[in-house]
């Protein structure tokens, strides 16, 4: 590897690691604001949709098919590659419809975002959850562009940063979620 290329490498690395840091930055705001508003009274307490635990399952499964791209293209391996982060795009995609069929579920039991008929516990939920999404999204972005390289051959054992790149930012995403989902299942 050329030293310009280690540069690059590293200057990236560290640029994803700085928005990594402000993501986690504003989660734990938000979830501090959380657990300081539910004990100020006026709280409802209510379950979580299934689809939260089934879109869980999804995000874990996803970790797992995007840590099999980059081993693949560690080894070379493009056409296998671009197969794993093709079905993680396709997790991510069916991870955003279960959020969507959770909120669906929670607007038809009563709990909305904002209005008259709002309540504190469901506008944190609405906003842990959808700013979650946004992230999301920012990462499926990434992955398509990742993907469409990889179709493209551009990614090999020699050169894979893009890969390794969106590796991390997926693979946060992901424990972001489980950190979340906890937090929403033991902080009532």
């Amino acid at each position: 590897m050329s030293e310009n290329f280690e540069l690059k490498r590293k200057s990236l690395k560290n640029i994803l690691w700085l928005g990594i840091f402000s993501i986690i930055m504003v989660f734990s705001g938000l979830t501090s604001a959380y657990i300081i508003r539910a004990k100020g009274g006026n709280w409802l307490h209510f379950q979580l949709p299934d689809m939260f635990y089934v879109s869980t399952i999804v995000i874990l499964l996803s970790s797992a098919t995007m840590y099999l791209a980059q081993k693949n293209i560690q080894k070379n391996n493009t056409a296998s590659t671009t197969k794993f982060l093709l079905i993680t795009l396709l997790l991510g995609i069916l991870f955003s419809v279960f959020q969507f069929l959770a909120w669906k579920e929670l607007y038809q039991n009563g709990i909305v975002y904002a209005g008259k008929y709002s309540n504190p516990a469901g506008s944190f939920l609405y906003l842990l959850t959808f700013l979650h999404l946004v992230h999301l999204v920012g990462g499926m972005i990434g992955l398509i562009i990742t993907t469409i390289k990889s179709v493209l051959k551009r990614y090999s054992a020699e050169n894979y940063l893009g890969v390794e790149l969106i590796s991390i930012y997926w693979h946060f995403l992901d424990g972001l979620w489980v950190f979340l989902f906890l937090f929403l299942i033991f902080i009532r």
